[in-house]
C-alpha cells in the first residue's frame, strides 16, 4: 500500500505560501491530509483546497504533531524557532528560507541537480536561493560535460522575490508616477531591502541591491548566489561572483550568466542540445526568429528557460546565455514541493 503523507504549509498566506498551496494541489505526491499554518492575526482564515475548505491554523509548536512532511516559507526566524520542533516531532523540513542553507549538517537540494544530496538529511532540506536555482538548472548538464572554471552571473530580479507588498508598492508607484508624481516624491517603504536605511523607489528604475551590504561590497543576495552554487555542485574550486539587481517586473527572473568550462570539445550547438535534454529546462533559442526566454512568459510555469546561448568573442570556452524563471514556482514552491516529492521516490520521508 502506497504511503500517505500529512502535509504542513507554514506561511500559508504569504507570496511564496500561496503558491506552495497551488503546487501541492498538483503534486504527485500522495497526500492524506494538508495543514496550512500561519500567524496568529491569520488564523481562522479560509482556504480552498482540492474544492475543501481548509482553515488557517496558527503555529504553534504543537502544529507539527503527525505531520509528515512541512514545508516552510514564513520568514528565517520562523524557521530557526519551529523547524526544530517539527523535526522533534517526527516531520522531515523543506525550508525555503536562507536560515539553514550554509549549515553543512544540511542538504541544500535542486532535485534536478543534486537528490543524491537529500540521503544526508537530518530531518531539514533548505532549498536554494530563488536566483541560485534557475541557474543551477542550467548550468548543470554543461558542468556534467565540460565541467565549470567560472561564473559570472547578473541578475534582473522580479519584486515578488520581496514579497507581496513589494509587488503591491511597485504597482502603486507605477500609477503614481503615470499619474505625474515626481520620481523623487513616490513613497517607497521596502526596496532595495526592508531592513537597510534607506528606501527607493522600484516603478520604471533598476536597483542594484538585494539584500544588505555584506564583505567586500557585495549584498547578502550575490554571496548567496556565489556559496550556494559551490555547495550544491560540491566544488568549492568553481569561481563564481554575482550582481544582483531588483527590477520593475512583478515576477519572474532573468539573468545573464556567463560561463568558462574546463575541458575540450564544447561549442554552441553541443551546448543548446545538452540544454535541451536536461531535466527542467526548455530551450527557446532562435535569433532569427526572435525567441528566447522573457520573464512575462515564464509565469505559472515550471521550467527554466534558456536562450541566447553564444561563444565569447574573446575567451574560446567561455559561453553567456540568458536564464528565465517564475521565481515563486521553480524559485521557491515548486523546487520545495518537488524535493518532497523526491523524498518520496527515494523513500527518505520518516514515518
Amino acid at each position: 500500500m502506497e504511503k500517505m503523507y500529512n502535509v504542513a504549509v507554514v506561511g500559508a498566506t504569504g507570496a511564496v505560501g500561496t503558491k506552495m498551496i497551488e503546487m501541492l494541489e498538483e503534486t504527485t505526491l500522495p497526500l492524506k491530509n494538508v495543514k496550512l499554518l500561519a500567524s496568529k492575526r491569520s488564523a481562522g482564515k479560509e482556504r480552498t483546497f482540492k474544492g475543501k475548505t481548509l482553515i488557517i491554523e496558527e503555529l504553534v509548536p504543537e502544529s507539527f504533531e503527525d505531520v509528515d512532511i512541512a514545508l516552510f516559507s514564513a520568514g528565517g526566524g520562523i524557521s530557526k524557532q519551529f523547524a526544530p520542533e517539527a523535526v522533534k516531532r517526527g516531520a522531515v523540513v523543506v525550508d525555503n528560507t536562507s536560515h539553514f542553507r550554509m549549515d553543512p549538517e544540511v542538504p541544500l537540494v535542486v532535485p534536478e541537480v543534486n537528490p543524491q544530496a537529500l540521503k544526508r538529511h537530518k530531518g531539514i532540506i533548505a532549498n536554494p536561493n530563488c536566483s541560485t536555482i534557475q541557474m543551477m538548472v542550467a548550468l548543470e548538464p554543461i558542468r556534467q560535460a565540460y565541467g565549470l572554471d567560472r561564473v559570472i552571473v547578473s541578475t534582473y530580479q522580479a519584486v515578488s522575490g520581496a514579497g507581496i507588498n513589494a509587488m503591491n508598492e511597485l504597482k502603486t508607484q507605477a500609477q503614481a508616477y503615470i499619474d505625474g508624481t515626481p520620481a523623487e516624491q513616490l513613497q517607497a517603504d521596502i526596496l532595495p531591502c526592508g531592513g537597510d536605511k534607506k528606501h527607493y523607489p522600484i516603478a520604471f528604475n533598476a536597483l542594484p541591491q538585494i539584500d544588505v551590504f555584506s564583505d567586500a561590497d557585495y549584498t547578502y543576495e550575490e554571496w548567496k548566489m556565489v556559496n550556494e552554487t559551490k555547495k550544491i555542485m560540491e566544488d568549492d574550486s568553481i569561481k563564481v561572483v554575482a550582481t544582483c539587481v531588483r527590477i520593475p517586473v512583478l515576477s519572474g527572473h532573468s539573468e545573464s550568466v556567463y560561463i568558462e568550462v574546463e575541458k575540450d570539445g564544447s561549442n554552441v550547438e553541443k551546448i543548446k542540445q545538452l540544454i535541451a535534454e536536461a531535466p527542467g529546462a526548455v530551450l527557446q533559442d532562435d535569433p532569427s526568429q526572435q525567441l528566447y526566454p522573457q520573464a512575462l512568459t515564464s509565469i505559472d510555469r515550471k521550467e527554466t528557460f534558456v536562450g541566447r546561448i553564444r561563444q565569447d568573442i574573446d575567451i574560446e570556452k567561455g559561453y553567456h546565455m540568458w536564464v528565465v524563471s517564475d521565481n515563486l514556482l521553480k524559485g521557491a514552491a515548486w523546487n520545495s514541493v518537488q524535493i518532497a516529492e523526491t523524498l518520496h521516490e527515494m523513500d527518505l520521508v520518516r514515518v
